[in-house]
């Protein structure tokens, strides 16, 4: 019997109505399609064994989605995998960020935090993997002592808009560079 089912059975067997989270189920559709970008670590000297998981991490506004990549204000910050550039944007919680699409415009690939962009980075620019984006810093809701970059992977909808679409972990999916 599935969680959902026996958590039904038993709140009807004792008359309680209860909303049942589930975990979101792993599409292999997806974990497939974002295995094949061979996406790697956006930050430039930093190892994949060097990165903590704070994706499902608690925040003050809910869950996180994204990772927290920790490093010394100016590092370079990298393109995660090939792409464009759809949108150099400034939020209050982001700071100075760049929205990437995956070339088939499946995927946004979100930088935040930035200290600065990278000297000519445009929107609608073409970006391969590994080159830079913009460095680490602490913008936006970021504590000023703490630089890091937040980076977040979405599968974008249908309309393909750049401020939304389903979390997924990045974690899982990205890499160390290839020497």
């Amino acid at each position: 019997m599935s969680p959902a089912a026996a958590a039904k059975r038993l709140c009807v067997g004792v008359g309680l109505a209860v909303l049942v989270a589930l975990p979101a189920l792993a599409d292999p559709l997806v974990d497939d399609a974002l295995a094949a970008q061979r996406l790697i670590v956006p930050v430039k000297g930093v190892a994949r064994a060097a990165l903590r998981d704070t994706y499902a991490e608690r925040r003050l506004l809910g869950p996180h989605e994204a990772l927290d990549i920790p490093s010394p204000r100016g590092t370079p910050v990298i393109a995660a995998g090939d792409g464009m550039v759809v949108k150099l944007f400034r939020s209050v919680p982001g700071g100075i960020t760049v929205y990437q699409f995956d070339p088939e415009s499946r995927f946004a690939y979100y930088y935040a935090h930035l200290d600065r962009y990278a000297d000519g980075l445009h929107e609608g620019q073409a970006v391969a993997r590994g080159d830079v984006l913009g460095y680490v810093g602490s913008t936006g809701n970021a504590s000023r002592d703490a630089p890091h970059l937040h980076f977040a992977i979405f599968v974008l909808g249908p309309d393909r808009s750049w401020w939304k679409g389903s979390p997924v972990n990045p974690l899982p999916f990205v890499r160390d560079p290839e020497p």
